[in-house]
């Protein structure tokens, strides 16, 4: 599954992740109390593997993220239908 980022100082990127579910953080644990960016969306396919997920960045709203999820339109990159995570 492939991790994407919106805002933030890594803003735009990416990166693969193990596992069938993302983590609802990223990095799951700072240990110094550091903000982490929260999983917003993913993106299902089939009888539901997440193909992708979207993490925003602490000071974004969920709005913004996907916004900006629909404009880079990882769906149709990834072939997927995408789904808030709240």
């Amino acid at each position: 599954m492939r991790a994407l980022f919106v805002g933030g100082v890594v803003d735009n990127s990416e990166l693969d992740l193990d596992g069938p579910q993302p983590p609802l953080h990223y990095p799951e644990d700072t240990g110094g109390g550091t903000s982490r960016y929260r999983l917003r969306q993913v993106g299902l396919r089939g009888e539901g593997e997440v193909v992708y997920a979207v993490y925003g960045a602490p000071d974004v709203s969920d709005d913004f993220v996907e916004q900006v999820a629909g404009e880079r339109d990882y769906a149709r990159r990834f072939d997927a239908r995408p789904q808030t995570v709240h």
